[in-house]
């Protein structure tokens, strides 16, 4: 898209979470829209066209597993990397998250400086 920051699309439904990790996306060289639920990630989604998304998977109006799968089935969306971000552990919460159509897990807590390395592994596979 010949942006001159990579563009995260940040979607957390705990405020003080979505605004550690957004300072710390930005401090890292990235630009940072934010979304508090899984409607509002599809509406920013087909807006801003991120280079990728961070996707809570337990998220108010429209969960995330349910965004993910739609982002994935829309051709707009589909190949835009979804990093699937939550406090789910369990090795069934991996494969769940995947067959969402989520590229990459991050359980949390996740410390910030963890999370944009996750992020610059997925832009450098994309």
């Amino acid at each position: 898209m010949g942006r001159a920051r990579p563009l995260i699309l940040l979607v957390e439904d705990q405020l003080e979470l979505r605004q550690m990790y957004a300072q710390q996306l930005e401090l890292s060289g990235f630009d940072v829209i934010q979304a508090g639920n899984g409607a509002d990630a599809l509406t920013h989604t087909a807006a801003h066209a991120p280079d990728v998304v961070l996707m809570d998977l337990s998220l108010p109006i429209l969960d995330g597993w349910e965004a993910t799968r739609r982002l994935k089935s829309d051709e707009r969306t589909a190949h835009i990397p979804i990093v699937a971000l939550t406090a789910h552990d369990g090795s069934g919460e991996l494969q769940r998250a995947t067959r969402a159509g989520c590229d990459w897990f991050v359980p949390k807590p996740c410390p910030p400086d963890a999370l944009v390395t996750e992020i610059r592994r997925v832009l450098a596979r994309a």
